[in-house]
Order: structure tokens, then sequence, then C-alpha cells
């Protein structure tokens, strides 16, 4: 899964980047307005975190812009305001969720599984694969009951797998799942990773 921060604190930006990145998440953070429509614009995203109070375009803009031209990615705003006013506009404006700083990491992290949940529309957090059952609310694999050791990496590419249950998925969405864009790791690793989970799960991978 794939999560744009934008947020113009330093600090608390690279908090979140680590955060969700040891979560398994890929995470790409910019710090103002105008850079999180080029990127939300550019690449696709699962989730947006988005302050409000940025530099350039302030974050309801940006909400606004993003809703406008038919932007799917789930939203959570996160922000020092704390007004009703304000949640209530945020939320009308498009946003799927609405957390007040100061806030617990444990209850952003549980708000973006279970936005990402609704997203795709799986009333069971549980999906077979074949002989693997994936656990979407828990990011945990199981096969005849025992559960699977997985890396971090290994569970998001399995878990997009599971979402994209009977379609195709490309080789690029799969590395894409699992490193930002701006990664400058091998990517060649999630080939054998993605092969493993494809044989393992009876999916097809797409090599284009």
């Amino acid at each position: 899964m794939k999560i744009l921060v934008v947020e113009d604190s330093i600090r608390l930006g690279k908090t979140l980047v680590d955060g969700l990145s040891r979560s398994g998440y890929a995470v790409d953070l910019v710090g103002d307005g105008s850079a999180a429509l080029q990127y939300a614009k550019r690449l696709a995203y699962d989730v947006v975190v988005l302050d409000l109070m940025l530099p350039k375009i302030d974050g309801l803009a940006v909400l606004r812009e993003l809703r406008r031209s038919g932007e799917s990615a789930g939203i959570i705003i996160l922000s020092a305001r704390d007004q009703v006013q304000d949640r209530v506009q945020g939320l009308q404006l498009g946003a799927d969720d609405y957390l007040v700083k100061p806030f617990s990491f444990d209850e952003l992290q549980a708000r973006i599984a279970a936005l990402i949940r609704r997203r795709y529309a799986k009333p069971d957090p549980v999906i077979a694969l074949g002989s693997i059952d994936f656990d979407t609310a828990r990011h945990q694999a199981f096969k005849s009951g025992t559960e699977l050791k997985l890396t971090p990496h290994e569970s998001v590419i399995l878990e997009c797998l599971a979402l994209n249950r009977g379609r195709v998925v490309s080789l690029r969405k799969l590395e894409d799942s699992v490193y930002d864009s701006d990664s400058s790791v091998s990517r060649m690793p999630s080939r054998r990773i993605s092969a493993r989970c494809g044989r393992n799960c009876g999916s097809r991978e797409n090599p284009t």
C-alpha cells in the first residue's frame, strides 16, 4: 500500500514516514500544497494523510482540487484545527476521516487500515488466495491454520495480490506498493518475492 504524507513540519513528517514505513507501507513525504497536488496527480496512492495549514496552497484547497479532478485515494486530514466547523468542512469537501493533533500514532494507523479496507470494499478481512488466507486487518497470512512468517515487504505484496484477487497485477504495481517513489533500493528482490507469493497463492503476475 502506498501513502502520501503532506506535512510541513519536518520533524513530524519524518516521524510519520518512519512509523508508517516500519508498518510496511511505501511512503512519500511532501511539505507544501503545491507539491502535494503534483505527487497525487502523478502517482497512485491508496491513502493521503493531509495537513491543512500548508505553505503555498492550503490543505482544504488541495483537498478540493483532488476531489474535483477525480482523485479516489482515501484522504485523512491530520490537523491542529480542532473546531467542529473545521471537521465538518473537511468532511464535506471530500475527506474520508479527520484526526486532530496531537494524536496517537496507533490510532492513525488503525484509521488508515480501516480506510483501506473500506476502499477495497472487502466485508470479510480474511481473503483466500489458493491455500493461503490473508488477514487484511492484522496483515497476517496463514496456511492450513499456521501463520506464515513474512517480512514487511512480503506482507505488503501479498496484501496487494489479495486486494486485487482475480485481476492481473503488474510488476510495477507490486513494486510501487512496496517502495516509495524516490527509493534507491534495487527493485529486483520484489521480483523474487512476488514470484514466490504468486506460486503460493495461485495468482498471476503481469510482467509489464
